[in-house]
């Protein structure tokens, strides 16, 4: 928030998305997390709120708390992280706005596609997190191959991927050089036999916990 503030940059100009942790899940307790959240951010608004993980207990009335945010104008669009179809499915019994994002676990180990097709059939926005699997895939030697085609690094390849399959990604990078390497994807496209090579990497394994187990943890994990 630093640069954002002494740049010349407007509010508008600029994408802010925060998430309530499990510890600060239910009606009150999510209200009070984002009230916290506007104050320690200086802003007067969120442009993206999620529910962190799908915790069981206080399920409903931490998404009518969102709700209720929405509706005031302080939040521009809500929605969830790691939710499974079942999670959702539970969610719209009693939700009168569908989640704009699920915010998941993709990556070429594990890309998701069951779910991802879900998605797009409640035109919900299916957005990576970890895209690069923390960087597990970008030795596989297919990746480097694709990549010397087109004078790209695997990462890019794998983004490149990630975005043809119409999927949001937010590839994580504190280093200027990384960040602008992971934006320049858009010049070059995958054929459909690229796509399946990637694909076929697919070995169904997480670089992070299964949703439904983790709402027994009480400490964030970073990605």
């Amino acid at each position: 928030m630093i640069f954002f503030r002494s740049s010349n940059l407007s509010r508008e100009d600029y994408f802010i998305t925060t998430k309530v942790w499990n510890t600060e899940q239910g009606y009150d307790k999510t209200l009070k997390a984002f009230e916290n959240s506007l104050k320690r951010l200086k802003l007067d608004y969120i442009d993206l709120y999620l529910v962190h993980w799908p915790k069981i207990e206080p399920f409903f009335e931490t998404w009518k708390a969102l709700e209720r945010l929405y509706d005031k104008g302080l939040i521009r669009a809500i929605g969830v992280s790691n939710f499974e179809a079942h999670h959702l499915d539970r969610l719209m019994t009693k939700a009168n706005v569908l989640p704009a994002v699920d915010q998941l676990e993709t990556h070429p180990y594990f890309p998701n596609h069951l779910l991802h097709r879900y998605l797009e059939e409640l035109d919900i926005v299916h957005q990576a997190w970890s895209p690069l699997g923390r960087g597990a895939a970008l030795k596989e030697p297919a990746l480097k191959k694709i990549g010397k085609k087109y004078g790209k690094t695997p990462a890019q390849v794998i983004l490149r991927w990630h975005i043809q399959n119409d999927i949001s990604i937010i590839p994580k990078s504190e280093k200027p050089d990384r960040i602008r390497e992971n934006a320049d994807i858009y010049d070059f496209e995958l054929s459909r036999e690229e796509m399946l090579i990637i694909q076929k990497l697919n070995r169904g394994e997480r670089v992070s916990h299964a949703p439904d187990v983790v709402y027994v943890r009480t400490e964030p994990e970073e990605f």
